[in-house]
C-alpha cells in the first residue's frame, strides 16, 4: 500500500464523489494558538468518508462478482458508504448492523437501497454474521476498514489536504478501525515526509491508543460511548502495521470533553458534526494534543443523532 494506490483510486473514485473543502475557521484557531483548517468530510456524499473506500473497493470487483452483489458489516458509515456506492453501480447490497445501531444510520441505508440485517446482531458478530451471509449468497465482502482497497480509497482525503494545503505541519484523524487514520498517513506522509498525522478515539473506546502504546493490537469490550463511529473492539492488522510506522501518535479524550468540543464546534463553524467527527476538535482544543503550526483536522462525518443534543 502505497501512494500510487491512493492516486489510482482518486481517478477512479472522482466521478463518485465530492472533493470536500478544507475550511478555515477564524474561533477554533484563536482557541487552539495557531492556524486550523476542517477538512469537511461531514459533506462528502453518505455524510461521511467512507463512501471513498467502498467506492474504491466496489469499483475493482469482476462482473461476476458485481452480479453476485455484496455484503458489509458496520454501525454505521460504512454501511451508508457502501449502500450508496452499490446504489450508484447497480449491485445489490446487504448490510450486517448490530442492534442497536443510530436509528438514522440505519434508516439512510435502508434508504439507499441495501437490505439491513440487525436481528440479534452485535458489534462482537457483525463480522461472522456478515460473512455466513457471503458464504451463503457468493457475495463480495467489503470489510469496513482491514483492507488495502478501503485504505487507498480512504488516503484520497489526505491527499487532497496536503495538495491543497502545502504549508500544513500537522494532521488530525479521528480513529475507529483505522482505515481512514493509515489511510491519510501513507498518502500525506509520503507526499510532505515532515508532515506529523494525529489519531483521536474516545477514550472509553481507547482500543488503538493501547495498541500504539504496547506495540500490538489491543482487543476490547464493545465500548459505550456517544462516538458510534469509533466503537471498534480492536483496530485492523492492515491499519496497525502502517499507523506505526507512519503516525506520530494517538491519543483519546472523554465524553464530556467531546460533546462541549461538538456543541462548540457546530456552533461556531455552523456544520454539522457527529461525535466520531469531533474527536480531532476535541483533542486540539483540550490541547490532549499539545500541537503548534499549520493543522488539519478531518471531520469525519456529519450523521449526528441530534438527541445528544437535547
Amino acid at each position: 500500500m502505497g501512494l500510487d494506490d491512493v492516486r489510482a483510486a482518486a481517478a477512479r473514485i472522482q466521478p463518485y464523489i465530492h472533493r470536500t473543502p478544507l475550511l478555515p475557521n477564524r474561533s477554533i484557531s484563536e482557541k487552539a494558538g495557531f492556524e486550523v483548517r476542517l477538512k469537511c468530510e461531514n459533506m462528502q456524499r453518505a455524510g461521511s468518508f467512507k463512501i471513498r473506500g467502498a467506492m474504491n473497493a466496489l469499483l475493482q470487483l469482476s462482473d461476476e462478482e458485481r452480479n453476485r452483489g455484496v455484503v458489509a458489516f458496520s454501525s454505521g458509515n460504512h454501511a451508508q458508504g457502501v449502500a450508496l456506492a452499490s446504489k450508484l453501480l447497480g449491485i445489490r447490497a446487504t448490510i450486517v448492523m448490530p442492534e442497536g445501531s443510530v436509528a438514522t444510520k440505519v434508516a439512510a441505508t435502508k434508504a439507499y437501497g441495501a437490505e439491513v440485517v440487525t436481528s440479534g446482531v452485535t458489534a462482537a458478530t457483525r463480522d461472522t454474521v456478515a460473512r455466513e451471509i457471503a458464504d451463503k449468497t457468493g457475495a463480495a465482502v467489503i470489510p469496513p476498514f482491514d483492507d488495502d482497497r478501503i485504505i487507498a480509497g480512504q488516503g484520497t482525503a489526505g491527499a487532497e489536504i496536503a495538495a491543497e494545503w502545502p504549508q500544513v505541519e500537522n494532521i488530525v484523524v479521528p480513529l475507529g478501525g483505522g482505515g481512514l487514520l493509515s489511510g491519510v498517513a501513507v498518502a500525506a506522509t509520503s507526499m510532505k515526509p515532515s508532515v506529523k498525522v494525529f489519531g483521536v478515539e474516545p477514550r472509553a473506546g481507547n482500543d488503538g491508543e493501547q495498541s500504539f502504546k504496547s506495540g500490538r493490537i489491543v482487543t476490547i469490550e464493545p465500548p459505550k460511548t456517544i462516538a458510534d463511529g469509533a466503537r471498534t473492539l480492536a483496530i485492523g492488522a492492515r491499519n496497525f502495521a502502517i499507523i506505526r510506522e507512519r503516525v506520530r501518535d494517538v491519543v483519546s479524550v472523554d465524553d464530556d470533553t467531546l460533546l462541549d468540543a461538538l456543541k462548540f464546534a457546530m456552533y461556531r463553524t455552523k456544520l454539522v458534526i457527529e461525535p466520531t467527527g469531533a474527536l480531532g476538535i476535541a483533542a486540539v482544543l483540550s490541547r490532549t494534543l499539545k500541537l503548534n503550526g499549520p493543522t488539519a483536522i478531518v471531520i469525519s462525518g456529519g450523521n449526528l443523532d441530534f438527541s445528544l443534543l437535547c
